[in-house]
């Protein structure tokens, strides 16, 4: 099956008509655009510029990342679902915007069920907590039994309300049993420099940036957010070593308007296929701290609907539902 069966029914009233003479097309004859829905310069950026390079090559067609960024990936997720299903615009969905908002917000002006045409998993990047030098706490089983003991006097930082990063924090709060508070930033870099100066406790944050912090010597790292250990940080445990059950990892799928006609959607999968299998962009992947994540556009659309359900009780626990 080369298209989900979310994006076929779908399908706008106009595109039977539609369909037949996209299909006929070669694809791609010309440039295709592919929303970054985050601002530049951070590891979503990165990791899609060095994709969208590999798609270049591979297809003879320039992919150019255009950023449309606005809360919290909604704006530009938005742009892609409105966008006409000719394969020309693409872009990125993840956890954010296709795990966790369509349990936390009561409306969104799209619908990741109805909207969006699944294409394939671009990366996966496991979360690092890492904790203030002056913390007393060498590992997550000290770090949980002083947030017992200190209820509520412990704060965690995250790039903003709602992120893989705020959710990993919730997540431990829950299986851990413990109340440590979120404090909210706008961003990664913010959050680090609170983090060194000490007015938060600890920060989930992805892997790259946090984990060079931790080479420095300026913050004590304790585990990864993913299920096992990282590739990127082997020496680093797992919080699932301490805490059975915690995976929250930042994943992200390449996606399209719904309707997008079945032999683009088989095209760009091969080409996912070829350019994810590439050495030289998994090496550059595993320098983020990212995998690099193949799946069929059937097995994409599957995962999402695991991760929306995985994560509705994190975000009920934590009161995160707005209007």
């Amino acid at each position: 099956m080369s298209i989900s069966r979310r994006a076929a029914l779908a399908l706008p009233m106009a595109a039977p008509a539609l369909a037949p003479a996209l299909a006929q097309a070669p694809w791609p004859a010309q440039t295709v655009r592919y929303i970054n829905p985050y601002p530049p310069g951070g590891p979503t950026d990165t990791l899609s510029r060095r994709l969208c390079q590999k798609l270049t090559e591979l297809s003879g067609q320039q992919f150019i990342v255009e950023n449309r960024s606005g809360a919290g990936g909604n704006v530009g997720v938005d742009v892609v679902a409105k966008s006409r299903p000719d394969g020309y615009t693409l872009g990125l969905g993840g956890i954010s915007s296709h795990g966790v908002a369509p349990s936390m917000y009561a409306s969104l002006p799209f619908d990741v069920t109805r909207d969006f045409s699944y294409i394939s998993g671009m990366w996966q990047l496991p979360n690092l907590l890492a904790v203030n030098l002056d913390l007393p706490v060498q590992n997550v089983a000290e770090l949980i039994a002083l947030a017992r003991a200190r209820p509520g006097e412990l704060t965690f930082g995250s790039a903003g309300p709602g992120t893989s990063l705020h959710l990993a924090g919730e997540m431990f709060n829950l299986l851990a049993g413990v109340r440590m508070v979120h404090v909210p930033y706008r961003g990664s870099a913010p959050a680090q420099l609170d983090l060194l100066a000490g007015r938060v406790s600890m920060m989930f944050d992805n892997i790259p940036g946090t984990l060079t912090l931790s080479r420095q010597g300026r913050v004590r790292p304790l585990g990864v957010t993913s299920a096992g250990r990282s590739p990127a940080a082997p020496d680093i445990p797992a919080i699932s070593e301490t805490l059975p059950g915690f995976d929250v990892v930042s994943w992200t799928c390449l996606i399209g308007p719904a309707g997008i006609p079945t032999p683009i959607i088989t095209r760009l999968s091969d080409l996912m296929r070829e350019a994810l299998a590439a050495p030289d962009l998994q090496a550059s992947y595993l320098e983020l701290g990212a995998t690099a994540w193949f799946t069929t556009p059937e097995a994409t659309a599957n995962y999402q609907a695991r991760s929306q359900a995985a994560l509705a009780p994190v975000v009920r626990a934590a009161g995160l539902r707005a209007d």
